[in-house]
């Protein structure tokens, strides 16, 4: 460490050490306290020049030592504590950063949606933007041609123009050389300088400069005279090497290259155009530089100008094709509007007409269409009323009669053993015929109350298996009759459902009579299972099926798949069409599926809570199988036995059933 010295003042007490100023041989310790011989010693009283004290050498050394520990420890101290600092700034700015993304984010996110969704609902919307957008790709092929042949144009007309003055150039600086006669080197230099000034300046169009530089590794003896000068403070690193390699190989020929140099602050680029000349026996690089600076920028100008006559083509562009766009698609979403009105019952909504092109044709078409299914829809809604009024009427009115005739059939019934057997026989008949016809009665008055809107849901809890248990049992008399066995199958044991009790037991029951019916003796199996928001009873049969026409109109009212079978049970016609009612006040499905020879499937689906929405039914339409999905033992079943007519529980083994009596059947 290099230390300055600095002269003090000797002290009162003097100064100990050699003539040269260097300490003597009593040197202060290890801890820095001066040591004292025997032969001297220092009073207060007399002072003496001999005694001891550190030298000025001795003493700046140490403090400066301390000094510079001093400042290098709170160098580092600062440096930890800006290291800090930063540190806490990049995480403070990145955490902010961090922070408006997330805040961006959601609105970016929202306007690409809102993008989409103007994209997929509006016409006009993707007509103007698939326009522009084509009209920008467009303009931006053609501008970039046009842009790409406008510099190669500039640059050849330059180029040319360059290679032309070189030639002249060097052929007048070569004729000067060679014609000078001068020895001595002032005179070599100014006819240097002279001449390619000469060169130096503005041309034909362009404005040149030079680089005169001596050729190296010459065999000739070489002028040392003259070594390099060059314009504006150019240097021979201005011309590419590959330049500078070619020229001093290519002997007279003339060679070029594009190249930047600097002029003031800035580069400019340029052509350089290199030749061979030589001096006194010397060979020199002679390049001739011309400023492209007025060629770039009439090419930015002229680029300038396509890209704003490019932008304001493509605004009109946009402008028109709005414009036509508009008055093209208003009238059409105008219809559009005016046929969800009418969609929605607003029978009276008309387009305006203006004009007399295909526009106002199409309005007025769309016109006469909404006023003939306004008057058709009138007549049949009047005709509807009438109808439903009409059923509603007869129905109530043919209640007292009808029961009056019931009365005096249930007593001739219950009196026919005494009748002859010819009497018997019409009593029995008059009987069942009238039960009959009060059954068709009161699904008259139910049809009327739904066609009325006057049906109105009873929901309440309740475990949808009570109500299977109870439709099993009361169709317990007509599966004797058929021989039928049904079965119920499911893996819950209890699944609570807020619906109308009633109306699912009706539902339930006309559709296992049908399946009874219709199921020519074999098993009858009911299903049933849950998920999260939907359970779904599915009652299949094995009888005669039906196809897939037959199962898409088997809700109409009174629909029959074949009229002329004669019905054994009974029935107005109307049942499976009040099932599908219940099942719409219910919000529910109601759905059937069959195949010929293969029986029929018919599933309900109910939401678990009133105003529920299904978004999968826990069961499929079209059965793979009789098996209900799900492991044997996890099965719960009730059979109903055809021959005691009576409801048993039993629980699935092995994919068998254990039943208490063989009279149960084997299990599904």
């Amino acid at each position: 460490m290099v230390s300055d010295i600095k002269q003090v003042p000797e002290s009162p007490v003097g100064k100990t050490g050699t003539e040269d100023g260097n300490p003597g041989p009593h040197n202060p310790g290890p801890a820095g306290v001066q040591q004292e011989t025997p032969a001297q010693s220092v009073t207060p009283e007399a002072p003496s020049e001999q005694q001891e004290t550190p030298s000025e050498h001795q003493e700046a050394v140490p403090a400066q030592t301390a000094k510079n520990t001093r400042s290098l420890s709170w160098l580092l101290s600062r440096t930890r504590i800006w290291k800090r600092r930063a540190l806490i700034l990049v995480l403070r700015v990145s955490r902010l950063v961090s922070l408006g993304i997330r805040q961006i984010r959601p609105g970016l996110r929202f306007l690409w949606r809102s993008l989409l969704r103007r994209w997929r609902r509006s016409l006009e919307f993707r007509t103007v933007l698939t326009t522009l957008l084509l009209a920008v790709t467009s303009f931006a092929i053609v501008g970039a041609y046009l842009s790409n042949q406008i510099a190669n144009n500039l640059f050849q007309e330059r180029l040319a123009q360059a290679e032309s003055e070189s030639r002249f150039n060097v052929k007048q600086v070569q004729d000067t050389f060679d014609g000078a006669q001068v020895t001595d080197q002032s005179s070599v230099i100014t006819l240097v300088y002279d001449t390619l000034t000469a060169v130096e300046g503005r041309g034909s169009v362009i404005q040149r400069r030079y680089v005169f530089e001596a050729a190296p590794e010459q065999t000739k003896p070489r002028n040392r005279w003259v070594e390099s000068r060059a314009s504006d403070q150019l240097t021979v690193r201005v011309i590419p090497p590959d330049l500078r390699k070619a020229v001093q190989s290519g002997g007279k020929q003339q060679f070029w290259a594009s190249t930047q140099f600097p002029v003031g602050n800035e580069d400019r680029p340029g052509i350089a155009v290199g030749n061979m000349v030589t001096f006194n026996g010397t060979a020199y690089e002679l390049y001739l530089i011309y400023d492209l600076n007025t060629a770039q920028q009439t090419l930015d100008e002229i680029q300038n100008v396509l890209w704003a006559g490019g932008a304001a083509l493509v605004l009109m562009i946009g402008a028109i094709a709005w414009y036509v766009t508009r008055n093209v698609v208003s009238p059409v979403s105008h219809a559009a509007v005016v046929s969800e009105k009418l969609a929605a019952g607003q029978l009276q909504e008309r387009m305006v007409v203006k004009g007399e092109d295909e526009v106002a044709r199409l309005g007025a078409s769309f016109n006469h269409m909404a006023a003939s299914l306004q008057e058709q829809i009138t007549q049949l809604a009047t005709l509807s009323q009438m109808q439903q009024r009409f059923v509603s009427d007869v129905s109530h009115e043919l209640r007292t009669p009808l029961t009056t005739v019931r009365m005096a059939a249930e007593v001739l019934f219950d009196a026919r053993d005494d009748f002859d057997p010819m009497n018997k026989r019409s009593a029995e008949l008059l009987y069942h015929q009238v039960e009959r016809f009060q059954s068709l009665l009161s699904d008259l008055l139910e049809i009327s109350r739904f066609d009325a809107g006057a049906a109105v849901l009873d929901a309440e809890p309740q475990d949808i298996f009570q109500v299977i248990s109870h439709v099993m049992e009361g169709a317990a008399p007509v599966a004797v009759e058929y021989g039928s066995e049904v079965r119920l199958n499911s893996r819950q044991k209890s699944i609570i459902v807020e619906m109308d009790s009633r109306r699912i037991d009706r539902i339930l029951r006309n559709l296992l009579l049908n399946a009874l019916e219709h199921g020519e003796g074999k098993p009858i199996h009911i299903s049933v299972a849950a998920n999260h928001d939907a359970v779904a009873v599915s009652v299949r049969d094995h009888g005669i099926g039906m196809t897939p026409a037959e199962a898409a109109r088997v809700f109409d009212r009174f629909w029959r798949a074949d009229p002329a079978r004669a019905r054994t049970t009974g029935g107005s016609g109307l049942g499976l069409s009040i099932a599908a009612e219940d099942t719409k006040l219910h919000n529910g499905w109601l759905q059937a599926w069959g195949r010929k020879g293969a029986g029929s499937n018919f599933r309900l689906t109910l939401p678990l809570r009133q105003g529920g929405t299904i978004v999968k039914s826990p069961l499929q339409l079209e059965p793979a199988d009789i098996e209900f999905p799900g492991a044997a033992s996890e099965r719960q079943m009730l059979v109903l036995d055809p021959e005691s007519g009576s409801t048993m529980p039993s629980q699935a083994v092995g994919g068998k059933p254990q039943q208490p009596d063989a009279g149960a059947g084997e299990g599904s």
